[in-house]
């Protein structure tokens, strides 16, 4: 099984479905997450405003955020390597990623 971590930009919670404005996207990955957890499947995220250590412990995303500055978050890492930037998977790409079925992230 494939290891995922995603390193969010700065949001108010761990999920960013907080405040008075949502975006339907956080809501959308925190669904999945929150059913592959339940298929025994963990994906980590990292939040930039409780926990900016994580950033800059690994190499990788540090070497990126100096590169190209926050805009590139969040970033989705697989196995140690960047998958994605500026955007959160799709729903087809959490499958391909994670080597899963859709029905183990709509369950």
């Amino acid at each position: 099984m494939s290891k995922m971590e995603i390193y969010d930009p700065a949001m108010c919670c761990s999920t960013g479905v907080c405040g008075p404005s949502v975006n339907p996207e956080l809501i959308r990955v925190a669904s999945v997450i929150e059913n592959l957890k339940k298929n025994g499947i963990e994906v980590k995220r990292h939040n930039l405003s409780s926990n900016p250590q994580v950033f800059l412990n690994n190499a990788v995303i540090s070497r990126e955020l100096k590169a190209k500055s926050a805009k590139i978050l969040p970033i989705t890492i697989v196995d140690g390597k960047i998958v994605k930037e500026a955007g959160y998977p799709t729903n087809e790409e959490f499958t391909v990623y994670l080597g899963v079925s859709l029905d183990k992230i709509q369950s």
